[in-house]
């Protein structure tokens, strides 16, 4: 077999493979502190993770980092001093950049007055404010901590508004029972909570007229994420939100991965159709912990009878966070540079799948503002394998991501996106060489990747 020169470039990555028998003489990176630390953590953290798709059943055991030490912009390092291009960013809330100095200094200057207080703050008021100045459909707001917060919240308001107590679900929304029990992941869901919710497809409003027709008077709600690496088909939110009407069903658009990314106002400001209520989390506070409920006056109102209360709602350094976020996003127009980062990352890693001849093995996808590779399992591998094999040759390279460009601000850079690709291109051609192997999990250093479960068309959706 004819050996590939190693890969080099102006990157800064150096020489880093050169094949024998599909194995790489020289590995630029260790990983031996996080070897001894997985080690360490699985005596008391089940996975060695709080998250599954932080775990090492999302990597190739032994060829990545699992443990991350610090961040700057669009930069990380792990424990073994390895620095990466992140394309990850925390699972999507980092949407400015790590160390963003505007929402550090709000950080520090909060955390001068107090974290967590006895009674509410004026950070509050302000913050639902602009909420609502931005966001379509916000007459009230109310905060939680993470996305499954703020979409159970918003299916406990549809019922309580309604009197019925059925779910239509569409896309990823959490790991609480009502959602999760529709999924693979459902031990410990009692059956009589997963008989009330149920699943339809994407871009499929014939579908969802059909669920809702076998029950007319008993669906409270339909939640769903109204875009991702599949844009909406024309008309199709518009005739969700008359579909909801005709049922009397509350419309609930998932916001947590559109908000502030696709506009600042959501999916639905870019898509101009409205829900009733809507959930917001993620890049809001750029890596601090906060979400929300946002929606018709007449609904959030329940909020005063529903039970929906949190020791750390209205914590501040969060509110504060959140606060500076927007400032940045409003001032430096981050959602349209994000879609030019992509847009630019997308149409190069296109050329570089054509070149390499994997157009088979890979479908190059998405939005520019989520731009996405997915591995389709068509090819001389399945989608595991080859989804490993490419994330291994990037890690090796000193870029981190998953099937999908998650983007931050500080990614919209000549240079950062000039490293990927030259990454991207040494990554390419190791993975051609390996496929052409008779087999070519002979050319991974570990385990391969192992699924947690699919619900939008990439894998391991789960958080």
């Amino acid at each position: 077999m004819k050996r590939p020169k190693p890969f080099s470039s102006s990157a800064g990555f150096g020489p880093v493979f050169e094949w024998n028998n599909a194995r790489p003489l020289l590995m630029t990176r260790r990983f031996d502190q996080t070897a001894a630390l997985q080690q360490r953590a699985l005596e008391t953290i089940p996975l060695a993770s709080q998250t599954f798709s932080k775990s090492v059943l999302q990597t190739v055991e032994g060829a990545a980092p699992l443990f991350l030490e610090r961040g700057d912009g669009c930069r990380v390092w792990d424990v073994d001093g390895n620095n990466y291009i992140d394309f990850v960013l925390g699972l999507l809330p980092v949407v400015l950049g790590y160390r963003h100095p505007g929402v550090d200094a709000a950080i520090r200057a909060q955390l001068e007055k107090g974290i967590s207080f006895s009674l509410s703050t004026e950070l509050e008021v302000e913050l639902a404010e602009r909420l609502v100045r931005h966001i379509p459909c916000a007459e009230m707001v109310r905060f939680g901590k993470n996305g499954s917060d703020a979409t159970t919240a918003a299916v406990r308001l549809a019922r309580a508004h309604t009197g019925r107590d059925k779910i239509a679900v569409c896309g990823y929304h959490g790991w609480h029972d009502w959602y999760i029990g529709t999924t693979p992941r459902d031990l410990g869901v009692p059956d009589a909570v997963r008989a009330l919710t149920d699943s339809f497809p994407f871009n499929d409003a014939g579908a969802l007229e059909a669920l809702l027709a076998t029950a007319p008077d008993a669906y409270a709600a339909v939640i769903m994420e109204p875009a991702g690496i599949d844009d909406p088909a024309p008309e199709f939110l518009q005739t969700v939100r008359t579909l909801c009407d005709r049922f009397g069903a509350v419309l609930i658009f998932d916001e947590i991965v559109t908000g502030f990314r696709i506009a600042l106002g959501g999916a639905q400001a870019h898509y101009g159709v409205a829900p009733d209520l809507a959930s917001f989390g993620k890049a809001l506070g750029n890596g601090m912990p906060i979400s929300a409920i946002v929606g018709r006056r007449d609904i959030m109102v329940r909020m005063e009878d529903i039970f929906f209360s949190g020791t750390f709602g209205g914590e501040a350094l969060s509110l504060a966070a959140a606060l500076a976020t927007l400032d940045a996003l409003e001032k430096d127009d981050v959602p349209n540079r994000i879609a030019g980062a992509g847009r630019k990352l997308r149409a190069g890693v296109s050329e570089i799948v054509d070149e390499f001849s994997l157009r088979q093995e890979f479908t190059v996808k998405g939005p520019d503002w989520w731009p996405a590779v997915l591995p389709s399992g068509n090819g001389r591998a399945d989608a595991m394998i080859t989804g490993s094999l490419l994330k291994q040759e990037l890690i090796e390279r000193g870029v981190l991501m998953g099937p999908t460009f998650n983007l931050c601000l500080a990614h919209d850079d000549a240079a950062i996106i000039e490293q990927t690709l030259a990454a991207w291109r040494g990554a390419a051609a190791a993975v051609s060489e390996a496929l052409a192997l008779n087999d070519p999990m002979r050319a991974l250093r570990g385990k391969p990747m192992r699924p947690v479960f699919q619900v939008r068309r990439h894998a391991a959706d789960g958080a």
